[in-house]
C-alpha cells in the first residue's frame, strides 16, 4: 500500500517520452537516407548506361559525319573535273568547227587540215566518254550520299527515342522512390506510435523505481532484479517483473498489424571482472537473455518477436572501476524495434 501510495504521488515525467519521440525520429531519418542512397545508386547505374549508349551514337553520328563531308569533297572535285573537261569540250568544238570551215573553204586539197580535223573529231570523242564516265561516278556518289543521309536520319531518331526512354526511366525511378519513401515513413510513424504506447504501460505500471532506467528507447533493468550474482536462472521476484513486461507486451502484440516486421530485444550485459569457473562474461550476458526470451515465451509472447543478444562487458555504460559503476553495468535492456 505505501508503494502504490508513493506512485501515485510522483508526478509524470515526460522527458524520458521526448526522448523516445526524438530518437526515433533520428532513427526514421536515417533509415529514410539509406533509401534515398540505394535509390540514387540504381539511379546513377541507370544513368550511366544510357549515357554510354548516347556516347557511343554521338561517336557513329559523327563518324557519318566526317564521311558526309568527305564525300562532298569528292564530289565537289569531280565537278571542278566536270567543269574543266565542258571547257575543254566547247573549245575543241570551236576548234572543229573553225578547222571544218577552213577545209571546206581549201578544198580537197588541204589535205593537212583534214587530218588536224580527224584528230580533232578523235579527242572530242574521247573527252565525250570521259564526261559520261565522270557523270556516271557523280551518280553513284550521289546515291552514297542518300544512303548515308537516311543513315544519319534512322541514328538520329534511335537517339531521341534513347533520350525519351531515359526520360521515362528516370520519372518511373522518381516515382518509385517517393511511393517507397511513403510507405516505409509510413511504417515508421505506425511503429513508434505503438512503441510509445508500450513504454507508456510499462512507466504507467513499473512507476519510477531506481533499478529500472529508462534510457532512450529502451528499458534498463539491473541483472540483480532477475538474477543471482554470476547465475543465469531467474529468481521468482524476476519471473514476477517479467509478467508484467509480458502482459504489456501480448496487449501491443495484438494491436500491431501483421505486416510491420518488429521484435522485442533483450540485451544481456555484464562488468568487467571475471567470472569463476571457466565462464566467459559473454557466455553469461547471452544465457540471460535467453533466460528472459524463454520465460517471455512461456507467458505467450510470440517467439518470432523475441530476440536475445549478450554483449559481455563490452557495451559500459559506466566506465569507473567502483562497485556502484559495476552495478550500473550489470543490466538486462528491453527494445521494441524493427526486425
Amino acid at each position: 500500500m505505501a508503494l502504490a501510495r508513493s506512485r501515485r504521488e510522483v508526478g509524470m515525467n515526460y522527458w524520458p517520452g521526448f526522448v523516445d519521440a526524438l530518437a526515433t525520429l533520428v532513427l526514421g531519418i536515417i533509415f529514410l537516407l539509406s533509401v534515398f542512397v540505394v535509390v540514387q545508386f540504381y539511379l546513377t547505374q541507370e544513368v550511366t548506361g544510357r549515357d554510354t549508349a548516347l556516347s557511343r551514337l554521338n561517336a557513329q553520328i559523327m563518324q557519318l559525319t566526317e564521311l558526309l563531308s568527305m564525300e562532298k569533297t569528292g564530289k565537289i572535285n569531280l565537278e571542278e573535273q566536270v567543269a574543266q573537261l565542258r571547257a575543254s569540250l566547247l573549245t575543241a568544238e570551236d576548234e572543229r568547227d573553225r578547222f571544218r570551215g577552213l577545209f571546206e573553204g581549201a578544198g580537197s586539197g588541204a589535205s593537212d587540215a583534214q587530218t588536224k580535223a580527224a584528230a580533232l573529231a578523235t579527242q572530242l570523242d574521247i573527252e565525250k566518254k570521259v564526261n559520261a564516265r565522270v557523270l556516271a561516278q557523280l551518280e553513284v556518289l550521289s546515291q552514297q550520299i542518300t544512303a548515308l543521309r537516311r543513315q544519319l536520319a534512322a541514328l538520329e531518331g534511335a537517339l531521341e527515342a534513347a533520350e525519351r526512354k531515359e526520360k521515362d526511366s528516370q520519372s518511373r525511378i522518381s516515382d518509385l522512390g517517393q511511393r517507397l519513401n511513403v510507405a516505409l515513413a509510413q511504417r515508421v510513424q505506425e511503429l513508434s506510435r505503438y512503441r510509445s504506447d508500450f513504454f507508456g504501460r510499462l512507466r504507467a505500471i513499473l512507476g519510477n523505481r531506481p533499478d529500472i532506467r529508462i534510457v532512450g528507447d529502451r528499458f534498463v533493468f539491473q541483472s540483480e532484479l532477475f538474477f543471482d550474482v554470476g547465475q543465469a536462472v531467474l529468481k521468482p521476484e524476476g519471473r514476477t517483473e517479467l509478467d508484467t513486461v509480458a502482459s504489456a507486451l501480448l496487449d501491443i502484440e495484438r494491436q500491431i498489424p501483421g505486416d510491420i516486421a518488429w521484435v522485442m530485444r533483450v540485451d544481456g550485459h555484464t562488468d568487467i571482472r571475471p567470472i569463476a569457473g571457466g565462464r566467459t562474461n559473454w557466455d553469461l550476458s547471452a544465457a540471460r537473455a535467453i533466460a528472459v526470451v524463454q520465460y517471455m515465451i512461456s507467458r505467450g509472447v510470440s517467439p518470432q518477436r523475441l530476440v536475445a543478444a549478450g554483449f559481455g562487458e563490452f557495451q559500459p555504460i559506466d566506465s569507473d572501476r567502483t562497485e556502484e559503476a559495476y552495478a550500473r553495468n550489470r543490466r538486462i535492456e528491453l527494445k521494441l524495434t524493427e526486425r
